[in-house]
């Protein structure tokens, strides 16, 4: 089967989408099928980074290409870049010829309307794996205004991708709500959440104890925000409670990752003179153990617009590493469904705004801390080794691991009883 995937991010780049997009391409070329990846040619958050424009990786024909590189400070350079990247795409696809199938994520947002388009003309079909859902992200983020026009067009966009797939791949049961809202055929969608990246990531003491003191960590309790600074997962709360807590010697804010927002954390730390953040760029998958086990207290973050729109995939690996967590956003979401399925008391819910209770819980976490805790994994249920055939199943219509032909019905992993 000739299969093509669709997104900006692809191996050797460290976001989220790329990682999980390696995982499935290697998947799809290990059972013998015939896989080729449009992707950049430079890095999504670094695009100082810049990576082979052809090759075969792991029997996997990776095609990456050009696109402008402007940042992300302004929206419109943001725009420029995802524009130039969809005018690219487009001309190389109409040089690759047909596919069996196409799976088109969501970076940039309209590269599921190319694939549509291609499918249309060519036949095939298409999986839209919808890793976030725009218009409805730009207008939650303030970027858009409803009902105006670019907001209507893409909104029109996103519905003709919809219904030209064959499948839709949602992330959650908000998710799958909001998409069912636009008149979708329920038949079409599954429910399968991000994995964990098992192979890599799990509580490691010794990589733990390397990181931190590469990173002057050593003997400090770490509250830990690891993942994408964007507007989708507001920093507001937690940066007032470093403020708060800046006496306290011992406890530390350490900010992992890239995005537009790893500017405004900087500069709060300097505006405040705050000694206690210290901010470090996306780690590699081959870092990413070492980097999660260094925390004590985990944070996750999730703007309340934003349910059912965007998906914070990094509590999954948290939970590889069996770190407690502390959630901050709305009560009703995924995130909260997730608390309920696993140990009370791994996962503390708060509330945007609560400055106080998210000191409170930190010192009580920093109180109870000890050094020396062991740690348990949770969540084996989404584990790449559990959710990856899910899949592989969707997209290929064969059970990977009995090599037959089933319904393509999985169950939605957060629907309650």
């Amino acid at each position: 089967m000739r299969i093509l995937l669709l997104n900006q991010a692809f191996y050797p780049d460290v976001v989220s989408s790329g990682q999980h997009l390696t995982d499935l391409a290697v998947s799809l070329a290990q059972l013998g099928h015939d896989v080729t990846v449009i992707a950049a040619a430079s890095g999504y958050d670094d695009p100082s980074r810049r990576f082979r424009r052809r090759e075969i990786w792991q029997g996997i024909n990776v095609v990456r290409i050009p696109a402008a590189r402007l940042g992300k400070a302004k929206r419109w350079r943001r725009a420029l870049n995802f524009a130039s990247f969809l005018a690219s795409c487009s001309v190389r696809l109409l040089t690759l010829g047909s596919f069996d199938v196409i799976v088109a994520m969501t970076s940039p947002p309209l590269i599921s309307v190319l694939a549509a388009l291609v499918v249309r003309l060519r036949g095939g079909r298409l999986v839209f794996w919808v890793m976030d859902l725009n218009p409805d992200e730009a207008i939650a983020a303030g970027w858009l205004t409803a009902g105006s026009y670019m907001s209507r067009l893409l909104e029109n966009f996103l519905r003709f991708s919809l219904r030209r797939a064959s499948k839709v791949v949602v992330l959650d049961r908000f998710m799958k709500d909001r998409v069912l809202t636009r008149g979708i055929d329920p038949a079409k969608l599954t429910t399968i959440p991000p994995w964990t990246h098992d192979d890599a990531v799990m509580f490691d003491a010794a990589a733990r104890e390397g990181f931190r003191r590469l990173h002057g960590l050593a003997d400090k309790f770490v509250v830990m925000y690891a993942g994408n600074h964007s507007p989708c997962h507001p920093l507001d709360t937690l940066l007032h409670a470093a403020c708060e807590l800046r006496t306290q010697e011992t406890i530390t804010f350490v900010f992992i990752g890239g995005g537009s927002s790893v500017e405004k954390v900087r500069r709060f730390a300097e505006t405040h003179q705050l000694s206690n953040i210290v901010q470090v760029p996306y780690q590699p998958l081959s870092a990413l153990a070492a980097a999660l086990s260094a925390a004590d207290l985990h944070i996750v973050t999730l703007g309340d617009p934003f349910v059912g729109i965007v998906h914070p995939c990094k509590i999954y690996n948290i939970l590889r590493v069996g770190c407690p967590v502390l959630y901050i956003g709305p009560a009703e979401s995924h995130v909260a469904d997730l608390a309920s399925r696993i140990p009370y008391g791994m996962i503390q819910s708060l509330r945007h705004g609560d400055v106080g209770g998210v000191v409170d819980c930190i010192v009580d976490a920093y109180r109870r801390w000890s050094p020396e805790q062991g740690r348990q994994s949770f969540g084996r249920e989404y584990s790449k080794d559990a959710l990856l055939p899910q899949l592989v199943t969707v997209i290929t219509g064969k059970d990977t691991q009995r090599g037959t032909a089933p319904a393509l019905t999985v169950k939605d992993s957060w629907q309650t009883n």
